[in-house]
């Protein structure tokens, strides 16, 4: 089931992208079928009932927002923090392995965030972001290569979380604009009787920003 649920997952994700409320609610149907269908799967081989699913998540919910539900007075992220964690968890145990990793990333930061363990300011992020860029491109080691590569792209996911342009969002909608402007450079150039592959550099960079201006 887990290919289909991640599968799912990302269509609700574009469909919240794409604006569309019809989509959005076809897309949700069928994130919802494949939550109910392994609770199903569950109950049949006697784990647990499809109704202590909901059940589990609204006490859940009523325990950790006593400020919100009327509990108890007052409340934080922090407080939300601290009763979500157990004696034998640590705070960073409840962002998956399997999300995304720069996803993971900014989850993670938002977490340590939580007890002060952060930058003050995005100015001191994006002086970690220059430090880590020159560590990279002090080695030479394939190994510390892809460890000072890590350190550099959570030092962005960090810089994004601060300015409040989520990471995932921010490469996804670049990885869309880059998309558009590869597809309207195979455009032109098929106008042009051309074939990208035997271009050299300087005509491609042409090419690339005449995409990028008719964009604009």
């Amino acid at each position: 089931m887990r290919p289909y649920l991640l599968e799912e997952a990302y269509e609700v994700l574009d469909a919240i992208e794409s604006g569309d409320p019809a989509k959005l609610r076809e897309e949700l149907g069928d994130l919802l079928f494949n939550v109910v269908m392994l609770a199903q799967m569950a109950q049949d081989a006697g784990q647990f009932t499809v109704s202590e699913v909901p059940a589990g998540i609204a006490r859940k919910m009523i325990e950790r927002h006593p400020h919100v539900f009327g509990s108890s007075e007052g409340g934080s992220l922090a407080d939300w923090e601290q009763r979500k964690a157990a004696p034998d968890r640590g705070r960073l145990d409840g962002v998956p392995r399997t999300l995304p990793a720069l996803l993971r990333a900014h989850r993670q930061g938002e977490k340590d965030a939580a007890v002060g363990f952060d930058w003050d300011d995005a100015p001191g992020v994006l002086r970690k972001v220059h430090e880590e860029i020159e560590e990279l491109g002090a080695e030479t080691d394939p190994v510390r290569i892809e460890e000072e590569l890590g350190d550099l792209l959570m030092a962005v996911a960090s810089l994004g979380r601060k300015l409040g342009a989520p990471p995932e969002s921010a490469l996804q909608k670049a990885n869309d604009r880059f998309r558009s402007r590869f597809r309207t450079m195979e455009r032109i150039a098929a106008e042009r009787g051309q074939e990208l592959s035997t271009l050299d550099a300087a005509a491609l960079d042409a090419l690339w920003e005449e995409a990028k201006r008719s964009e604009r």
